[in-house]
């Protein structure tokens, strides 16, 4: 696995896959990390240092997402923009919220929304425009 989520993000996106099919990836990876890390929950430095880490995993992208999101370039219809970023900011509140309280119930929520739109990233008709997240964060 890569450390860095935007060195994986680039380096698959240029080599193997479609820009959607790379974002719905690189969120099924993170909700897998997130899941593996509440499995068998116990409150050790161990179980603590995965979750931690798959957090900030997760949060590294949406971070990503918010980049592209928030430039007034993005192809994406405004309102589907603004929506996303509102779900980028809850997903950041959680996080931070799970760092210090953390509670395996809580993670679940980042794991189904971030599985839920690798589905929706999976399940659209390809689009030049819907694709222009990933294609430009891989310029970058």
């Amino acid at each position: 696995m890569y450390p860095n989520p935007l060195k994986a993000y680039h380096s698959v996106n240029k080599t193997t896959m479609p820009g959607k099919e790379t974002e719905a990836a690189v969120l099924n990876q993170a909700a897998v990390r997130l899941t593996k890390s509440i499995q068998s929950w116990s409150n050790t430095p161990e179980q603590q240092r995965a979750l931690d880490d798959a957090l900030r995993y997760n949060q590294r992208i949406w971070t990503i997402f918010q980049g592209e999101l928030a430039n007034e370039e993005n192809p994406l219809p405004k309102k589907l923009r603004l929506d996303l970023l509102q779900l980028s900011a809850f997903i950041d509140r959680r996080t931070f919220e799970v760092m210090a309280f953390p509670d395996p119930a809580k993670v679940t929520i980042l794991i189904d929304i971030n599985n839920n739109i690798a589905a929706g990233l999976r399940t659209t008709t390809p689009e030049p425009a819907t694709t222009q997240m990933a294609q430009s964060s891989a310029v970058a």
